[in-house]
């Protein structure tokens, strides 16, 4: 079996993984096909719960379905679970599966087929009773799969900037896809933003705030304003790319590798007019300079002083002043803009803005009195952090 699992995507063992954890929280001694299908449909982002959703089939239909068929023991099992006979025939039939479709990977897509082609068990019982079949299975996998690979060939010949796609984050497309949080109480900001960007010159905006109050949150309203037609016509058609220096130095280890990657990211944003966004903007000074007389900041700073590029950077107040303002020519590139930390009552808002987000993840209601007791002993308990991070990490957690 070992050998087989080398061979399981990252989503497929995190199934795996979950699958064990769905025995052990419902005190059961054994990993059936019950509780692979709840890790298949909890995992939430592989193709198998896409296929389901496009079968008309939702996960949480599927959850409540297993849990009344199955219940709860009576008390935890000794030791960690372990597959049962059918379950081990299922990743088998799995794994079979992937070869009839030619693929040198097995992924959840995979675990799908294998169960229903196993035929057998509860969660086959459960998905017929949802009306899914082994042949609706396959040819909606069939089709998911051709799909998603006619999307990431057309992303790979239409994209102007592979080395960003490939290093960093398209925000812009994020906010198509539905994937970023809404962004509550930060219009001023985001308006400021705008305002710098849509400038002739100087149009390079440096968000300047603490750790947790909400910079790449603006930045990613930005997006979503782009994408729902919310922004002057000078914007509507860029993207909006974040990339983090870390990314940039990642696997650079001879001299002169560091300095061609980031003229090509530079190259990438001059022919495709996008947007760069980049965190911790202060790590460009110093950022490739071991064993090279230039840094990132001086790689940099000719292509924004010409306007071929434009740049959102984001940074802390303490780092901004010691790096920016430390680099005279660079500072004049960019205009602050400050982020304050929201008071109790915004950080309110902000957590009731962002609340459906959290009841849908955690499958509960999340009251009034929480969010402000969340922001209120946040505020007054978690000294070392900023509000509204630390308000958002505690109902993340309560």
């Amino acid at each position: 079996m070992s050998d087989k699992l080398d061979r399981f995507s990252k989503r497929a063992r995190k199934v795996l993984t979950m699958a064990q954890e769905e025995a052990q929280r419902l005190n059961h001694n054994y990993i059936g096909t019950e509780h692979l299908l709840l890790g298949l449909v909890k995992e939430d982002q592989g193709v198998a719960v896409k296929v389901l959703r496009e079968l008309g089939v939702e996960p949480i239909q599927v959850i409540r379905a297993i849990e009344k068929a199955v219940g709860r023991g009576d008390r935890p099992p000794y030791g960690k679970p372990t597959l049962a006979p059918r379950t081990k025939r299922v990743i088998e039939l799995a794994v079979e599966e992937a070869r009839l479709m030619g693929h040198q990977y097995i992924g959840t897509e995979h675990l799908l087929l294998g169960l229903v082609r196993e035929g057998e068990g509860i969660a086959v019982n459960v998905l017929r009773s949802l009306g899914v079949s082994l042949d609706r299975v396959r040819t909606q996998t069939a089709r998911s799969l051709l799909e998603s690979e006619q999307h990431q060939e057309s992303k790979r010949q239409e994209s102007k900037t592979p080395l960003i796609d490939q290093l960093g984050l398209d925000l812009t497309q994020q906010a198509q896809e539905d994937k970023l949080d809404p962004v509550i109480g930060r219009q001023k900001e985001i308006e400021r933003v705008i305002q710098i960007l849509s400038r002739r010159t100087k149009n390079n905006p440096a968000l300047i705030g603490e750790p947790g109050v909400g910079k790449t949150a603006i930045v990613e309203g930005l997006a979503q304003r782009i994408i729902a037609g919310d922004a002057p016509e000078s914007l509507l058609d860029k993207r909006l790319l974040m990339l983090d220096v870390g990314s940039l130095v990642a696997g650079t280890m001879y001299r002169g590798q560091f300095e061609e990657r980031l003229k090509k990211v530079i190259e990438e944003i001059k022919d495709s007019g996008a947007i760069l966004f980049i965190d911790e903007v202060h790590m460009l000074v110093g950022a490739g300079s071991a064993g090279s007389a230039v840094d990132a900041a001086n790689i940099l700073k000719p292509a924004l002083a010409r306007g071929e590029v434009q740049c959102i950077g984001a940074t802390t107040l303490d780092e901004y002043r010691r790096y920016i303002e430390g680099d005279a020519s660079l500072e004049r590139r960019f205009q602050p803009v400050v982020v304050e930390e929201p008071s109790i009552e915004e950080t309110v808002t902000i957590l009731q803005g962002v609340r459906p987000v959290y009841e849908e993840h955690h499958r509960l209601e999340i009251t009034n009195e929480a969010l402000e007791a969340a922001a209120q002993l946040s505020a007054r308990y978690v000294a070392d952090r900023y509000l509204p991070d630390k308000a958002i990490d505690l109902v993340d957690e309560a």
